[in-house]
């Protein structure tokens, strides 16, 4: 958590600057203090020292806030990927697809029901691929099925309304706020090189739109697209078509919610950060986007085999902040009222890493990335997942919390960001 910089002052203690974030106070403090016991306790000393641990006094500066969060900052995913999606020979996904996860899992009502409420994040690569079922429609939906031809590897899905039905249910007995991650490549052609052809056809989602709106269905939020943005990952649309897509759903929200004193945000576009194209994507949507949205997997791949090195180094996490406060900054200067919010955030990229991004070591970069990113005025981290993968808070067989879990509901959510000191004498 701490970075290793020295202050100019003239006092003979050394300060280094961490953001413990949403750890306010004792007990915030305690877990904080217990972890680095935990870790000093260990007996790779040689590991330790080489990462830069060492004793020292927590100061924490509570006269200034250095951000603010929603009062609902914690935030997770649920994904579309069927129980054949593998990464280096293992295949971590199961049933926890949003096609086919258990809504009668105890756990997992329980698990998401604690929150009252929690957002959850519908989306991921998948999505861009997926058609929504149509009451007109006679043929039943397809699934998705591995190709050598298809975008992303995949043939095209659909979502069934029964299924839109047993989830919006489900969700509404949870009280979760759902975010729902709209295709935004539909009817769109994508060249050889990515790049796609036209403006986005909104007919599928106006389709999903009304339906939802009939069926009384609460939707917190509409995002566009899965990292499309910039370079993309697999496509890429350009900065300034993207921001006439998100304007056409912008007016397409409003239609379909002219009713509604209060509607659904409109948020994109759900992918890496890039300067350039962030900043032209914000300029030119005209305050038609509420949110945007960046993903987060600042650790590298997950076959990598260095990674707790990386989790447990406070240079290597103390290097996640530039996108966040790059981020900060466009917005600030632009003058919009858009705010910024982690969309999806695994660290560890490729469904994670078995015994790794699923065990106590990964909480080390998780609390960072909350502190850190509420220090930038991000107001909203949805962790990927909340099952599925090697990184979910939940168990994707067993459904029984990971030992995240219990970070990511501690009882410790504040919605004030305050600055945090080791202290140490030379």
């Amino acid at each position: 958590m701490a970075s290793n910089e020295t202050s100019g002052e003239s006092r003979s203690k050394r300060y280094a600057k961490v953001k413990i974030g949403l750890l306010v106070g004792t007990a915030g403090l305690c877990v904080v203090v217990v972890m680095v016991i935990v870790i000093l306790g260990l007996k790779k000393r040689s590991l330790l020292e080489k990462v830069g641990f060492g004793e020292g006094m927590v100061h924490v500066d509570g006269t200034t806030s250095i951000g603010l969060i929603d009062d609902d900052y914690i935030c997770a995913t649920l994904d579309w990927w069927p129980p054949h999606k593998c990464d280096y020979g293992t295949c971590s996904w199961g049933s926890s697809s949003i096609l086919n996860l258990d809504l009668n899992n105890t756990i997992l009502f329980n698990a998401i029901k604690a929150f009252s409420p929690l957002k959850l994040r519908l989306g991921g690569t998948l999505q861009d691929r997926v058609m929504y079922q149509r009451h007109v429609d006679q043929e039943p939906c397809s699934q998705f099925t591995l190709t050598n031809n298809g975008l992303f590897g995949y043939t095209q899905g659909c979502l069934p309304l029964t299924r839109w039905d047993e989830l919006n249910i489900f969700f509404q007995n949870t009280r979760a706020k759902v975010i729902f991650g709209l295709n935004a490549l539909s009817h769109r052609e994508v060249n050889a090189d990515g790049s796609v052809v036209g403006p986005w056809n909104s007919s599928n989602a106006e389709d999903l739109m009304k339906y939802t709106v009939d069926k009384g269905y609460m939707i917190h939020g509409w995002e566009l697209g899965n990292e499309l943005s910039g370079s993309g990952i697999g496509a890429r649309i350009g900065a300034d078509q993207y921001a006439s897509d998100t304007i056409s759903l912008h007016n397409l929200v409003q239609k379909m919610y002219k009713n509604f004193e209060v509607k659904p945000l409109v948020l994109g576009p759900g992918g890496f950060f890039d300067a350039n194209w962030f900043s032209q994507f914000v300029i030119k949507s005209n305050d038609s986007l509420q949110v945007i949205t960046q993903h987060i997997y600042n650790l590298g791949a997950g076959v990598d085999n260095h990674l707790i090195e990386k989790i447990l180094d406070p240079s290597y996490l103390d290097g996640g902040s530039h996108p966040f406060r790059d981020l900060q900054n466009i917005l600030r200067t632009s003058g919009t009222s858009t705010v910024a919010w982690v969309g999806e955030a695994g660290g560890a990229y490729n469904s994670g890493r078995n015994q790794v991004t699923n065990t106590f070591v990964f909480s080390f970069w998780y609390l960072d990335q909350l502190g850190m990113a509420a220090s930038y005025d991000t107001k909203t981290y949805c962790r990927q997942t909340l099952i599925g993968g090697n990184y979910g808070l939940l168990n994707t067989d067993s459904y029984i919390p990971n030992p995240d879990y219990y970070s990511f509901n501690n009882g410790l959510i504040n919605l004030t960001e305050w600055d945090c000191y080791l202290v140490d004498e030379p």
